[in-house]
């Protein structure tokens, strides 16, 4: 598809989905503009600033920015009806595509690698466009979060311009999207409950398995779940088990191949992840020496287990975690050389809370040790109909119910002050949650509180615990 020229609208623009498709048609001719609700209280987000310098023109969403020469107006699942940038569309008789919708134009007569799965599938889908993109493969790349080697103030780091034949996209099962795509190769990361009931989870990403054309990388307790999705043509790639994996300060190490790898991200969960986006790069004719040499390359994503700075000997981490199985992960590779981990929750909507509620307290009291500590931040809500059937202080009393210090803290300011009193040199302060922007933006107000002392802080008191 032709996109020069054209004109388009997104609403939602500051979310990280929503950018990375803006970023994408601006690489493509098209001219773009974008509306966030942070920009009707008026928010600040470096987002927005990033979007400016690459040439979006940001509006409220009040509807202005719905413009009668638009070819089409972009909205995700999340936004709902009675949007006023729906509804001045619809007076304007302007087309209303769905995100996904657009993405899979913007793919067109690419070969197409889509990672899906409900933990991991960001971190894989920028590990792969790095690599293909380190071995000469010069791949056009949409992702949900930030790659950190491509991120500059001028431009997004979920996408890439590439010329190549092939495309590596971010594929979401949360509103059912990943079907708008048929993939050459699907990838798929793993299968657990987060936005629906685990067996409705399992046939969603068997459809989408059952999509590709050529081939599915999965590990093989994923296979297991595709079943026959995974026979007749399409080619089944299940990668190297991991061997001598370890730990140690900037990451980590195994094995790849009998290759030795390295990767500058902590967790034995993301050597996993770099075992799959290997596999995949050998899948469609990437060198296996090559591709393991260009992983030690590799800076991560943001917001994946992101180390922003420190204070008083603590270090302050930023990540996305936002369900049972990513928020186990998260936990447990921060506490890999902490004192003390005290993480801090921010539900990222009331129906995912409700929906997950047991598996949650279980995953925080699974991954927190005795010493260990959570915080609890209210609910976030964006606006529209969701019902607040749980809240924070229920899950805080669930979690002390089952033997682990946790409790609800008011707003950033209580956090802020409880936090500041609590920390002692050797702890981890790990900050989880999505859609909220204002979490990345805490992290590093957190971590500027203190004056730096050769990026490791200032020496803390020791802990009285």
């Amino acid at each position: 598809m032709d996109f020069e020229g054209r004109r388009y609208h997104l609403i939602g623009v500051g979310g990280v989905g929503m950018s990375a498709l803006a970023q994408t048609l601006l690489d493509a001719g098209a001219v773009v503009s974008g509306s966030d609700r942070l920009l009707d209280s008026g928010g600040a987000s470096s987002v927005f600033s990033v979007l400016r310098a690459a040439g979006v023109r940001l509006f409220p969403q009040n509807g202005e920015g719905v413009r009668s020469d638009l070819d089409a107006v972009i909205a995700s699942t999340a936004v709902e009806s009675g949007n006023a940038d729906l509804e001045a569309a619809a007076r304007r008789h302007i087309p209303v595509l769905h995100r996904a919708e657009m993405l899979a134009r913007r793919v067109e007569g690419r070969r197409l690698i889509a990672v899906a799965g409900t933990a991991g599938k960001t971190t894989v889908a920028g590990m792969i466009g790095f690599l293909l993109e380190q071995l000469g493969f010069d791949p056009l790349v949409v992702n949900g979060g930030v790659v950190v080697n491509w991120d500059r103030s001028d431009r997004i780091g979920g996408a890439r311009a590439g010329r190549g034949t092939w495309a590596v996209i971010e594929a979401d099962e949360s509103d059912r999207s990943l079907l708008r795509f048929s993939p050459t190769w699907a990838v798929l990361t793993n299968v657990s409950k987060d936005h629906f009931e685990l067996e409705e989870v399992a046939a969603l990403f068997r459809d989408f398995a059952g999509r590709a054309a050529e081939g599915i990388v999965a590990d093989a307790a994923a296979t297991a779940t595709l079943g026959a999705a995974s026979a007749g043509r399409r080619r089944r790639v299940e990668p190297p088990e991991l061997t001598d994996f370890n730990s140690a300060p900037g990451g980590v190490g195994f094995r790849y191949r009998g290759r030795p790898a390295r990767l500058a991200m902590a967790g034995r969960h993301n050597a996993e992840n770099a075992r799959l986006a290997l596999a995949a790069v050998e899948a469609i004719g990437g060198e296996t020496e090559a591709a393991v040499a260009a992983l030690g390359r590799f800076r991560g994503i943001r917001r994946r287990l992101e180390v922003v700075g420190h204070i008083n000997g603590a270090t302050i981490v930023d990540d996305y975690a936002h369900n049972p199985a990513k928020i186990g992960a998260s936990w447990s590779a921060v506490a890999d050389g902490a004192k003390r981990v005290l993480g801090v929750w921010r539900p990222h909507g009331f129906g995912p809370l409700a929906l997950m509620f047991e598996e949650l307290a279980d995953a925080f009291a699974a991954a927190m040790r005795a010493d260990d500590r959570l915080y609890l931040l209210p609910v976030y809500y964006a606006g529209g109909t969701a019902r607040g059937d749980r809240t924070s202080e229920e899950l805080a009393a669930a979690v002390r119910g089952r033997g682990r210090a946790a409790a609800a803290v008011a707003d950033y300011g209580e956090l802020e002050r409880t936090l500041r009193g609590d920390l002692c040199n050797g702890d981890a302060v790990l900050v989880m949650g999505a859609r909220d922007p204002e979490l990345p933006a805490f992290c590093r107000r957190l971590a500027g509180v203190a004056p730096d002392s050769g990026g490791n802080g200032q020496a803390g008191a020791p802990c009285s615990l």
